[in-house]
């Protein structure tokens, strides 16, 4: 030790000044606890106040399309009950379904409602709600079609599906098509399939069967089973306070009757039991 020189080490526990510290920073991790939740409450609070936007692709039947004027569908009715359920203002913005995440990144709009598959690339970029639809894919054919009976058969085919969507994807892992023709809405691969530009169109199974039984009746038929386990979320920007407020709403929607009118409604049945 250098004489004349004191050395002060770092003060001991239970000595005054490590006292001190220790209050001044139990104040700090407090004061940041109340900034946290004040600043939450006050994005939940701007939510409240703001009119959201709604991001949507308006054609995807029976979810959500335009009949007239109007905007409607499953979808659509659903956001309706969660928006009064809140008390949220919002409008509905039409877009395409491959702009819709890039829109919610750039906080354009604060809600993504069109039949968007959970999955865990998705979920990198954006954030989603609890499920509220069990979906899954089928795939569709010409009616004189003998060739296709299985989705097993659609290997070395033309399959004709939607850009950016689960579909293309579980196409990739599980089948060998000769060609996977994408278009930028699904009702232009339906046309081509009429058409007789692809073979099958593949696309999430409420909308083929919907499909199937209105504007292709008679034209086009669903080939074999449709595949299961897929799930819709409603998306939103990274760390939304919509999230939690949603949810709770969803909930209450499911248990008071409200989600199986909606379900019965556009879908003809009671929904599945969870």
């Amino acid at each position: 030790m250098l004489r004349g020189v004191t050395v002060i080490g770092p003060p001991r526990r239970g000595d005054a000044l490590s006292i001190t510290a220790e209050r001044i920073m139990g104040r700090r991790s407090f004061l940041m606890s109340v900034i946290a939740v004040a600043m939450f409450g006050a994005s939940v609070a701007h939510a409240q106040s703001k009119e959201l936007v709604v991001g949507t692709d308006t054609s995807f039947m029976p979810f959500e399309f335009k009949q007239g004027d109007k905007y409607v569908g499953f979808d659509l009715d659903l956001w309706a009950e969660i928006a009064k359920d809140q008390g949220w203002k919002y409008k509905i913005q039409p877009m395409d379904f491959a702009g819709l995440i890039p829109a919610l990144q750039t906080q354009n709009i604060d809600v993504a409602l069109s039949g968007m598959t959970i999955k865990e690339e998705r979920k990198k970029a954006i954030d989603f709600s609890a499920p509220y639809y069990d979906s899954g894919l089928a795939a569709m054919v010409q009616i004189g079609d003998t060739s296709i009976k299985s989705i097993d058969d659609l290997n070395g085919k033309v399959i004709g599906a939607k850009t950016g969507t689960a579909t293309i994807d579980w196409i990739k892992a599980h089948l060998k098509p000769k060609e996977i023709r994408q278009f930028p809405n699904i009702d232009q691969a339906y046309l081509a399939l009429e058409a007789g530009r692809v073979d099958a169109a593949m696309h999430d199974t409420p909308n083929v069967l919907y499909f199937v039984n209105t504007e292709g009746k008679g034209k086009v038929k669903v080939a074999g089973a449709p595949v299961s386990g897929d799930k819709y979320g409603i998306g939103f920007p990274k760390g939304s306070p919509l999230v939690p407020k949603v949810n709770e709403s969803l909930t209450r929607i499911k248990a008071d009757g409200r989600y199986a009118r909606l379900y019965k409604k556009w879908f003809g049945s009671e929904p599945p039991k969870s």
